[in-house]
């Protein structure tokens, strides 16, 4: 059986609010950090992520491994630190010395989770400017 996979694109202000980010099936993040954030905001949208239906987090970009970091915790948390179920795991990675087109085919490609298929993508991007046609394509061409 053939799944058909979804692209989605959201650029987030550094410090602003946060959307409604309902994918009803799971799904998995490309996460590019092109913006200083707050720690506060930073834990804010960690926190967001884990109430989705959010399995993958990737980050690249500025700090990306305090983002990873920061998803990492909030999942632990949102779990009293205790063992999370399998199907609830949200497998993080960062991505400091690759280059974007990398970290794209790695999404594209590899990214996996122990329960789910993740055919569904969303591309959250940290920044002042709208790179949206440039990331999907990007993506695309990954």
């Amino acid at each position: 059986m053939s799944v058909t996979s979804h692209l989605k694109y959201i650029r987030l202000q550094a410090d602003g609010d946060l959307p409604e980010l309902s994918e009803p099936s799971p799904f998995k993040v490309m996460l590019v950090i092109d913006e200083e954030t707050s720690q506060p905001w930073q834990w804010e949208l960690a926190r967001w992520l884990v109430r989705t239906n959010c399995r993958c987090v990737m980050a690249w970009g500025l700090e990306c491994d305090s983002w990873e970091e920061a998803v990492e915790d909030a999942h632990l948390e949102a779990f009293d630190f205790e063992e999370v179920p399998e199907e609830q795991v949200i497998v993080t990675t960062s991505h400091a010395d690759e280059e974007l087109a990398e970290v794209f085919w790695y999404c594209r490609h590899r990214a996996r989770h122990p329960v789910h298929e993740l055919a569904n993508t969303v591309i959250l991007h940290i920044s002042k400017e709208i790179k949206k046609t440039e990331f999907e394509a990007l993506y695309a061409a990954a």
